[in-house]
This record gives structure tokens, sequence and C-alpha cells, in this order.
């Protein structure tokens, strides 16, 4: 490891810390060469970010919900001014293209806007003479210290889903993003520092298991959010509850696109070309299976997918008209390829081969081309387990019912779609179907950000999805008051009977 790399640290208190004494390299996934190393917390670290939240809530949480909304006012402003930088650092350590990169922005910006409407959430409920000369209301408050742990997918994106709902109900936070592509995480957080928000309100910590475990253990944090893989999801939602915290973790997903005989084959095909390879397959709402209902619906769509895979250019995030960049790292690279391999051994048909492709300059780069499967079966590894790459794979049944009992039978349910004219059959489907999210002729049905996001089974554990109105109620803790006055000079009697209004 050089160690003449630019050092990316922590943010703690308001001030850049060097925390740890352990690092690793942050690669610049198109030429395969690390640019930065980020240093990864201890636990003395985290402790020192948990600290600093805690002293920092009591002020926060009596500031007027109005002034914490106004500093997610400005945020919004300074996010919107600093978009282009923020998107270069999302594109240098994770890979899309810039385009994209600037969607994942406008989506984090959007919650951030959410965030600041916390006066109008934060309302609590009143009702008067609820017995005699009795009143009751409740109010939402704060947790205390919340903590965030994001991936590396959408780094400027599913923090913001987090930490600015969190601090605009008055907690304050420990973030910790992923260590693959932290600084445009980071620069975010500077931000909100110039936007008003306290020092210590929000921290940011890099690191890995340690730093996990840290957060997961110490008693003053209350609650914890995360996004990643299933496996880690259920360990953080398992070791969180234990130590008696409010967890939601959200995991991973396989969504299945459902194509009906009279599907508009022409749409679906430009819906599905975005929703399987933008991101380079990236997404946890990526669409990696298709399933024909019926050979001839099966036989048009993967025409119409190769031909436009052919169309598809593939480079450097940074470069101009590139429609996919690089994998995130060469292990993650090795990992989809390996997918492949397995598919072609299991019996699919590689209808392309993204695996030989080589950009120009950028020979050591993680690229791998788009990859299209036809004749997938259940049971393979290619359709059962999450590959996060530009692998879609085809499944062909018979009847719609079919298709459904097959995305019931998938132990993920976070989100799914069809494409179809006929009303009635994508009522059935949208009434009927096992899954959190789903999209008719909409391919990555992603809830807007006063809606909620989250899916079923094993891709949520927790009873609250991530933003939204369910932010609110993760983030807050409800109290119901009952309060009486009785009159001057009048002395009752005891009741012994359980009090009523009538």
């Amino acid at each position: 490891m050089s160690t003449t790399l630019p050092t990316i640290g922590h943010l703690i208190g308001g001030k850049a810390v060097q925390g740890g004494s352990r690092s690793q390299d942050v690669f610049n996934p198109a030429t395969g060469r690390a640019e930065k190393r980020v240093l990864l917390a201890d636990k003395l670290t985290v402790e020192q970010a948990i600290e600093n939240a805690q002293a920092a809530f009591p002020a926060w949480r009596n500031t007027p919900p109005l002034k914490r909304a106004r500093v997610m006012s400005n945020l919004k402003v300074l996010l919107e001014q600093h978009a282009d930088e923020l998107c270069a650092l999302i594109t240098a350590e994770h890979g899309k293209v810039l385009a994209d990169a600037l969607g994942e922005l406008q989506r984090g910006i959007e919650n951030v806007e959410y965030a600041s409407y916390a006066p109008e959430l934060l309302k609590g409920e009143h009702s008067k003479n609820v017995g005699p000369a009795i009143d009751s209301w409740s109010e939402f408050q704060a947790l205390g210290v919340c903590a965030g742990i994001t991936p590396f997918n959408f780094p400027a994106m599913v923090p913001c889903w987090m930490w600015p709902m969190a601090v605009a109900c008055g907690n304050t936070f420990v973030l910790k993003p992923s260590e693959r592509d932290p600084s445009s995480t980071l620069r975010l957080a500077e931000l909100a520092l110039e936007a008003g928000l306290p020092p210590g309100v929000l921290n940011v910590v890099n690191g890995d298991k340690e730093a996990v475990d840290t957060l997961l253990q110490d008693p003053r944090v209350k609650a914890v959010s995360f996004v990643g893989s299933t496996p880690i999801a259920e360990y953080i939602y398992a070791e969180g509850c234990k130590h008696g915290k409010r967890v939601q973790a959200l995991g991973g997903a396989k969504n299945h696109a459902v194509l009906m005989p009279d599907a508009d084959i022409a749409n679906a095909v430009s819906a599905l070309m975005g929703a399987a390879y933008g991101s380079c397959g990236e997404r946890c709402m990526a669409i990696p299976l298709v399933v024909a209902v019926g050979d001839a619906a099966g036989d048009a769509i993967v025409a119409g997918l190769k031909a436009e895979i052919a169309k598809m250019k593939v480079g450097p995030g940074t470069a101009p008209g590139m429609d996919m960049g690089p994998l995130v790292t060469k292990a993650h690279f090795e990992k989809v390829r390996g997918y492949v391999d397995q598919g072609v051994k299991e019996g699919a048909t590689l209808v392309v081969d993204g695996r030989g492709l080589k950009v120009a300059g950028h020979e050591d780069g993680y690229f791998l081309g788009p990859c299209l499967f036809d004749n997938v079966k259940p049971g393979m590894v290619i359709y059962q387990e999450e590959i996060f790459g530009p692998v879609l794979g085809v499944v062909r049944v018979k009847t719609l019912q079919e298709a459904m009992d097959l995305i019931d039978a998938h132990e993920y349910g976070n989100g799914t779609c069809i494409f179809t004219r006929d009303g009635e059959a994508a009522r059935y489907f949208t009434d009927n179907i096992l899954v959190g999210m789903v999209g008719v002729n909409v391919p990555l049905p992603v809830p807007v950000a006063y809606h909620s996001f989250g899916g079923w089974k094993r891709s949520l554990f927790g009873d609250l999805h991530a933003y939204g109105p369910d932010a609110v109620r993760f983030y807050t803790k409800r109290k119901t008051i009952t309060q009486r006055w009785p009159s001057a000079g009048v002395r009752e009697g005891a009741v012994f009977s359980f009090p009523s209004s009538r």
C-alpha cells in the first residue's frame, strides 16, 4: 500500500479526525488503481463519535423543529450547488456513469427535502375531554443517538434515507458508510455542517466490522438502520435487537419482471435494459430476471434485448455517452464473472457474453460487459442468488399464475413488476404478489421520498420501512399524556373502578 496516497479520515464533533491504526486502499474501478486510502475506525474512535453525538443530543432535541428543518432546507440548496463535485466523487470511487450518479444524488436530495417538512410530520394528536375535564394527547419524541450503516452502491442516496430524517426528528447520528467509496458520503456531511447542523449532531466514521460491532453493542446507540446483503442484514438485526436497539435492516433481492403475452415489447425492452444494466446491475432494485409468459413473449424479449445490448457503450463513467461503467472492485468483478461461468455450467443459454470485454486505455479496470441468459431454470444458482452485476436471465413459463408462484416461492420479496396492457391481470398481480414494492409497466418501482421503501420476506428485517412516513415512526417514540385539572376547592372522593368517560 502506498503511503503517498491521500488519506480519508472521519468527521467527529464537526472536525476531521484521523482515528484507527488500520487502513485500506480506495480504488478507481475504471483504472484498477488505488487513488486514496481510508482509515478504518477502531473501537475507541467509534466510541468518540458516539460520545460526541450523545453530548450534542440534549440541545439538539430541544431545538425547535422549524430550526432543524431550516438546516435541511439549507442543505438541499448546497447539495444542488455542489452536485457536479459530489457526482465526480461517486463516479471516481463507485464507477457508475455521471448521469446515473446525478440521478442517485437527486433522489437523495428529495429525502433531504422531505425531512425539511419535519414540523408538520412531528405534529402529535390531541383529544379534548376524553373524560370529565380530562385531555389527552400524543407526542413524537426523539430516541437519542442513532446509527446508520450504508452500502457501496449508493454512497450519497442511501445515507440520505437515514440521517436527514433522524436529525430532523431531534436525534443525533453516527454514520458508517462503505469503506469502498466513502468520499461522497463524507463530503455530504461536511456540507451539512455548512448548512448549519451543529457539531456532533452528525458524525461519520469509516470502518469495517469492528466499527459496526461497536455501534451495535454500545448502549448509547438507540436505533440502527442498515442497507446491504441479507446475511449481514440478518446479523445486524439479531445483534442489534439482542442489545435492546430498534433496528431496520434492509437486505438482498432477486427481482422478477413478468412479461405478459400482450405486453408492449419495444417499451418493455427499453425499460428492462435500464433496469438490468443501469449502474452495472449493482442495485437492490435491479431486474436480474425476466419471466416470460409463453414462448412467443420469450422469443421476442430475447431478440429485442440482444439487439439493444449490441448498441450499448461501456467504459469509464466520466466519459461522455457511456451507458455502463465498471463494477466496484476487482473482487466483485471476479464474483460476478464467476456467476456467468456457473450459469453456463448449469445449462442456461448464454445469448450475450460480456466476459471478454476490454476497454481501450482501461485494460486494468473492472469492466464486465452486459450478459444475457435464456432458458434459466428455478434451482440454478444464477436464478436463486443475488448476482449484483450486469447479468439478466430469461425464464419461460406458460401462465401468469406460474410466474407468480415462482416469485412467491423465492426467499426475497424486495421488488417486482409486470409488463402488460391488461388491467385485470395487473390488478390481480399487484393485489396478490408477495413482494413489498410492485410496478406495472415500471421496472424499478422505487418509492418517492414521501412514500417508504422496503421489501418483504428476507429482504427486510424489522417492522418499519426506510424513509418516508415510516422513517418518522422509526426515529421517534410515541408518548401519550393524559391531563386533568380539578376545580379549585372541590374535594373529590376516591374512585376504585377503572376510569371511564361514561
